[in-house]
């Protein structure tokens, strides 16, 4: 498998774009913010310099597409999120992380439907699945806009092992009749 390549990608309010590593500042307001971080997979970030290794992996990436979300308004860099073939080759899981001061204004969601009508459009997806912690209706809310139906409870741990939570998880399968 090889890193896909990523295409800058248009909505109403935002631009799409791959990150870089001059992408730092800017992704260390909110990698760096516990608020934001509270339920991602990611612990907060002490420094820049983690938000920089972060950004390093993301060209080395198989099988999932990374985009830096940029407003057009003002051309600041408010959220990244990702869309990537699961292993199981059927289903897409997606997830969006925005700086707080941009949440609860439909950022997460344009930008997620965007992400999803790319991969139908390129890869001819028809299954996702998308994830929250139980205790984050908000995103829940987010996936729920993006047509996604809760199937099941289940659980998840942070990468670095020291946050669980439980969570929702939801489905979408549109080659079901």
């Amino acid at each position: 498998m090889s890193a896909f390549n990523i295409p800058v990608l248009e909505t109403e309010r935002l631009i799409l774009r791959p990150l870089t590593i001059e992408d730092a500042e800017a992704v260390f307001e909110w990698t760096g913010d516990a608020r934001v971080a509270k339920y991602m997979m990611y612990s907060t970030h002490p420094d820049i310099s983690t938000a920089k290794a972060w950004l390093s992996t993301i060209p080395d990436l198989e099988n999932e597409y990374t985009w830096g979300f940029v407003r057009k308004s003002d051309g600041l860099l408010i959220g990244s999120g990702s869309i990537r073939r699961r292993p199981d080759g059927i289903y897409w899981s997606f997830g969006y992380n925005l700086r707080y001061d941009c949440w609860n204004k439909g950022y997460a969601t344009e930008a997620t439907l965007r992400m999803i009508d790319f991969v139908r459009s390129e890869h001819e997806a028809e299954n996702f699945v998308a994830e929250h912690a139980a205790e984050n209706p908000a995103s829940g809310r987010v996936i729920e806009k993006c047509g996604l139906h809760f199937v099941k409870y289940g659980e998840y741990t942070s990468f670095d092992g020291t946050k669980t939570f439980k969570s929702k998880i939801y489905e979408l399968n549109e080659g079901e009749s």
